[in-house]
């Protein structure tokens, strides 16, 4: 089951951009929250659910298991899904760049 496009989780998101560097769990929950700048802070339940999907949809795989961790690694497929997906965010930023600060309380 490949990965279908279309807009992702920011769980999804925060997890391949901190597979741009292969990790296992504890070191992935660390990433995503210095990456984020705290913003995110997941749990190794929704991060493991999260990978588990991930693979199936052929964005990351299982570099290695050691029996104690599992290191994960992003596939070329996964690379392009997180370009392709900066992208889209960065295009609906430049779409709300005519609102300013300030402007929401009349």
């Amino acid at each position: 089951m490949a990965y279908s496009g279309g807009p992702m989780t920011e769980a999804m998101y925060y997890v391949l951009l901190a597979l741009m560097n292969p990790g296992h769990g504890y070191q992935l929950m660390n990433a995503i929250s210095e990456v984020s700048k705290g913003r995110l802070n997941m749990g190794p339940g929704t991060l493991y659910g999260v990978l588990s999907r991930m693979q199936k949809e052929e964005l990351i795989y299982l570099a290695e298991d050691d029996g104690r961790r599992k290191t994960y690694r992003i596939t070329a497929d996964g690379e392009a899904a997180l370009r392709q997906e900066y992208n889209r965010l960065k295009a609906q930023v430049r779409d709300g760049e005519g609102l300013k600060e300030g402007d929401g309380d009349e």
